[in-house]
């Protein structure tokens, strides 16, 4: 990734900028508050965003949302991480972050878009997620003590 790209909501910035990246807040969230990476090592967490395609949301330089997506930028990408802090929930602003994801012009040529969620399945089916036309097909290697309590 080369070139960055941004987007205005309001007061809100939207950034594929990885310098812009605060990793003290997401760090904490994914850690402490997440239900999905909660023991998370900093270093695991810098890691794997820059080994994916990072976006941020921000309201002046204060970071307030995140993802990441996995990809080779020719056919695959995982969505992960995504995160609004509470503070600025019901302003759109997941929204507007999918929105940015699914249209980046990096992210155009995908044949398939995974993600995991627990309870944001409405959101997801908005941008075009179902569940598994094949899930017979599909596999997974669990690890669930990669990270310690």
């Amino acid at each position: 990734m080369t070139t960055t790209f941004a987007r205005q909501h309001g007061e809100f910035t939207i950034s594929d900028d990885p310098a812009r990246l605060d990793f003290a807040v997401i760090h904490h969230y994914l850690a402490h508050e997440s239900y999905w990476a909660v023991g998370r090592a900093r270093e695991t967490v810098e890691k794997s965003f820059a080994h994916s395609h990072p976006f941020g949301i921000y309201r002046a330089e204060k970071q307030i949302g995140w993802a990441r997506v996995v990809t080779d930028y020719t056919t695959f990408a995982w969505l992960a991480d995504v995160y609004v802090l509470s503070d600025y929930r019901g302003k759109g602003l997941s929204k507007q972050l999918m929105a940015f994801i699914i249209e980046h012009p990096e992210l155009q040529a995908m044949r398939r878009w995974l993600l995991a969620t627990k309870d944001a399945h409405g959101l997801y089916r908005q941008y075009g997620f179902r569940e598994f036309v094949y899930p017979e097909r599909w596999l997974e290697r669990p690890a669930p003590d990669a990270y310690p309590a």
